[in-house]
């Protein structure tokens, strides 16, 4: 689970990355950014019903993204950011190391990493 500090949660910060974000995509992930005044970035993944109607395997995919998120991009990341990483309906197929590859490559398109 990601440290407090580094987790988006206030319904207003994520309407506000929606509207003000800048997106990336890299296949079926998606990233929205938006700057914030804090001395750290702060992250929350987004799947909707779209993607599945199981929530089973709608969290499964979010706990295997934060899980990503915590061990291989918090600790290079850029400080300073708010993002959303929206996902689709092919991300429940991916293995969990092609879906660490796909949010890496993600992360480095947006030159984060």
């Amino acid at each position: 689970m990601l440290p407090r500090s580094h987790r988006l949660n206030k319904k207003q910060d994520i309407e506000k990355v929606f509207r003000f974000g800048r997106s990336v995509y890299v296949g079926n992930l998606g990233l929205r950014l938006a700057p914030n005044k804090l001395p750290v970035s702060r992250f929350t993944v987004v799947v909707s019903l779209k993607v599945s109607k199981k929530a089973v395997e709608r969290n499964r995919l979010k706990r295997r993204l934060r899980e990503i998120l915590r061990q291989e991009i918090m600790p290079a990341v850029k400080n300073g950011i708010d993002g959303l990483i929206l996902t689709q309906k092919p991300l429940l197929e991916l293995s969990f190391d092609e879906l660490k590859q796909q949010t890496i490559t993600l992360f480095k398109k947006a030159r984060l990493i």
